[in-house]
């Protein structure tokens, strides 16, 4: 699932070009311009790392990297909530920084910084899947018997990092995109009850686990012109949770493709607020 980034703005947009013709015509440019790109790329992974410490996870015998951001002042005796973030297929692999991308890096600003909260963030391994389906499929398969290796490497990290920190077990909150969407979903199915809230964005699961899902308030986000993960699959795990009682708000958004994240996680949506909200 590739992520196409647009830079729309023209006069900075030709002022850099054109600084970049400059600086090519002059004596030593190759130097000068592997020196520029390389400054570029570290104030870029600093902006991207800030507030998440890098840590690692021994699981099934190999090791995985993962980001943890953590309260900045925690109080003696005082619990705070954790999210789990599960990042989309554009982030796969072993950097321990790709998956920090979208989600994760906006709570190094405000208005997202202000939430005292534990931010998980594993790192799905290149070629592998937070959920083995075609994401593509218009219809769903039914969830196997047991999880993904790189699912049920997530969970495990969920209950470590839960019994090391001090988490407070009626806010522990999942978002995933994408692929992660798919994650969000199954991941719910697996621990029912156990979610406060769900923000699951352009992802798809099992209609028949809607009785799983019932009893956690879901905010699901797709859009309409989404050529990567049809929106059906979003609309039909929407309306089986609302025929098996459950509390879903559904935005679909009009002329929208695959990256309804962007919108979904603008200030203005409401819907990291919204999460931030729930309680079980």
């Amino acid at each position: 699932m590739p992520v196409r980034t647009h830079y729309k703005d023209n006069y900075h947009e030709c002022s850099f070009r054109g600084a970049l013709k400059r600086l090519v015509h002059r004596p030593g440019s190759q130097l000068l311009l592997s020196l520029f790109f390389l400054s570029i790329n570290v104030v870029m992974a600093q902006d991207l790392i800030s507030g998440f410490e890098a840590r690692t996870f021994s699981y099934g015998g190999e090791e995985f990297r993962y980001r943890l951001r953590t309260p900045k002042d925690p109080e003696p005796g005082k619990k705070y909530p954790l999210l789990l973030f599960l990042h989309g297929a554009g982030e796969r692999g072993s950097d321990n920084a790709a998956q920090l991308r979208h989600l994760p890096v906006l709570f190094a600003k405000e208005p997202y910084s202000q939430y005292e909260a534990y931010v998980l963030v594993p790192q799905c391994r290149e070629g592998k899947r937070w959920v083995e389906v075609d994401w593509g499929a218009k219809k769903s398969t039914r969830m196997t018997a047991e999880p993904s290796p790189m699912l049920a490497m997530a969970m495990a990290l969920l209950e470590k990092t839960i019994a090391e920190s001090p988490v407070d077990p009626a806010q522990i909150l999942l978002a995933g995109i994408s692929m992660g969407g798919y994650g969000a979903w199954e991941l719910t199915a697996r621990k029912p009850n156990f979610f406060a809230g769900v923000l699951a964005i352009c992802g798809g699961g099992d209609e028949q686990n809607a009785p799983l899902l019932a009893k956690t308030p879901f905010q699901v986000w797709h859009g309409s012109d989404d050529k990567v993960v049809p929106p059906q699959r979003s609309r039909s795990m929407v309306e089986a949770v609302q025929q098996a009682g459950g509390s879903v708000k559904f935005t679909e958004l009009p002329g929208v493709g695959h990256d309804s994240w962007t919108t979904a996680f603008k200030p203005a949506s409401g819907a990291i607020d919204w999460l931030f909200q729930q309680r079980r």
